[in-house]
């Protein structure tokens, strides 16, 4: 099912339910295992797509690629365009960001796809089936999400670690991207970027890991890497 724009920004940690389960209503959870997420058709006015959209990619072992894209959609949301963020490996613990995105109003989707961090998803360990079956749930989405049209810009969070691991097919992924509407913007974020991926993107930015806080044993700050 494609989802249409929420008439609230939401977040949801599985795919959208079926049309008649859906209750334009009523609110999301932001925490807890797999609330069913409320999508609604198309209610608000939309003027405008962008001239052209291209495939981004931000990849490297720095810092930063999550936080670049959601950057990104800050500024499309501004702008008046639909954002739809898909995140494969991210689930369970709650970020502080989740915090913040429902109030960014109807022109923004959040959709996680993982019940739980595995290590997998850390990068400290091999894929489980619990991977799998968030990658696949996740991919069916974003390439109806993308294929739509509904959303101007799409980011897909962590696919480049998903593609590194051959949890997808990298041949799958550019198919849907060669076949999708002019004007979608499409940002691949996460270590380990495929070279086909890389080829086919006219953006690319690399983080490096130069310094890290992590080094020095300092854990994760709440507001800052959490």
């Amino acid at each position: 099912m494609v989802p249409g724009a929420p008439r609230s920004a939401q977040y949801a940690t599985h795919a959208a339910p079926p049309k008649s389960q859906a209750d334009p209503g009523s609110a999301c959870a932001l925490t807890g295992p797999a609330p069913t997420p409320t999508i609604a058709p198309v209610t608000s006015s939309h003027e405008g797509h962008l001239p052209k959209g291209i495939v981004e990619v931000y990849t490297g072992d720095g810092k930063g690629k999550t936080t670049a894209a959601l950057g990104l959609a800050l500024r499309a949301l501004g702008a008046g365009l639909r954002v739809a963020v898909l995140q494969f490996l991210k689930g369970g613990a709650h970020t502080s960001e989740l915090s913040m995105l429902p109030r960014l109003g109807p022109r923004l989707w959040v959709q996680r796809f993982a019940d739980k961090v595995t290590l997998f998803g850390l990068g400290q360990g091999d894929p489980t089936p619990e991977d799998f079956q968030a990658v696949a749930r996740g991919w069916e989405a974003a390439a109806e999400v993308i294929s739509s049209g509904a959303w101007d810009v799409v980011i897909l969070d962590e696919i480049n670690n998903v593609l590194a691991a051959k949890l997808l097919d990298v041949q799958d992924v550019l198919e849907v991207l060669r076949h999708r509407p002019g004007y979608v913007e499409v940002v691949c974020t996460g270590r380990g970027a495929p070279e086909e991926l890389l080829e086919a993107a006219e953006l690319i930015t690399e983080m490096r890991c130069v310094k890290h806080p992590y080094d020095r044993d300092l854990g994760a700050r709440r507001g800052i890497e959490d």
